[in-house]
Formats: structure tokens, C-alpha cells, sequence
């Protein structure tokens, strides 16, 4: 089998993996949302809200990694599976004072929501501007 794989490759090969500069950080609580807030008067931060039932979020999520570049890998992204972490979502929207959408990019600094965008617009924003 393994002469097999080195003359005919392997159809489990990596060339389909792509790779992502996004360093995802999960967003799972309440509290977590709080050091957010702190953190982005240090630096902006970007939330990703995610459904991960949702074909439209797919897609959108596949395009925001390939369009995140090795300038923006220090660029912290936390992700939001709002599926499994819905109080987490309502409290986002809450705190940050964004209508909920999904999927939505949020981006925060000095403790605020300076930028937001929800299905394909999310390509709008520019982290390298932030």
C-alpha cells in the first residue's frame, strides 16, 4: 500500500489544506468578554460570530481566512460559535451595542464596537486599518 501512495500520491494529500494566518481564539463566556473590553484599550480585537449551521457563515468564514494575510497573524480574532455560546452572543451585542447577526464580525477598541459587519460585507472591513 505505502508503494502505492508514493507512486500514485495520496488522496488524503495536504495540497487541499489551505494555510490561515487567523490565530482563532475562542469566545465561551461572559467573562471572557469582560478581559475583550480591557484588552482592546491596549489593541483592537476582532469577534467573529459564527453559525456553524449556516451555509452562507461557511463560506463567509472560508473567505475572511484567505483574505487574512501574514501582516494581520498578531491580529487577535476571537471566534464565537454562536450555536453552542447563544447567552455569550446576546451579551456581545449588549456590551458592544450591535444588533445581532450572523455571521458578524465585530471590531473593538478603546471598549468599543468601532466597526461591524455581518454576511459578505464582513469582506468590507480592513483589520489592516485598525
Amino acid at each position: 500500500m505505502g508503494i502505492l501512495k508514493s507512486l500514485f500520491g495520496n488522496s488524503d494529500s495536504s495540497k487541499n489544506e489551505k494555510v490561515t494566518f487567523v490565530n482563532w481564539i475562542p469566545l465561551r463566556s461572559i467573562a471572557e468578554l469582560e478581559n475583550i473590553e480591557k484588552q482592546s484599550f491596549k489593541e483592537p480585537i476582532a469577534i467573529f460570530k459564527h453559525s456553524t449551521r449556516c451555509g452562507i457563515s461557511s463560506m463567509v468564514i472560508q473567505r475572511f481566512e484567505g483574505s487574512f494575510d501574514e501582516s494581520l497573524k498578531n491580529f487577535k480574532v476571537y471566534y464565537l460559535d454562536l450555536l453552542n455560546y447563544r447567552e455569550v452572543s446576546n451579551e456581545v451585542g449588549y456590551k458592544f451595542q450591535v444588533l445581532h447577526q450572523s455571521p458578524q464580525l465585530l471590531v473593538i477598541k478603546n471598549g468599543e464596537a468601532v466597526a461591524h459587519a455581518s454576511h459578505y460585507d464582513i469582506a468590507t472591513i480592513n483589520l489592516k486599518t485598525f
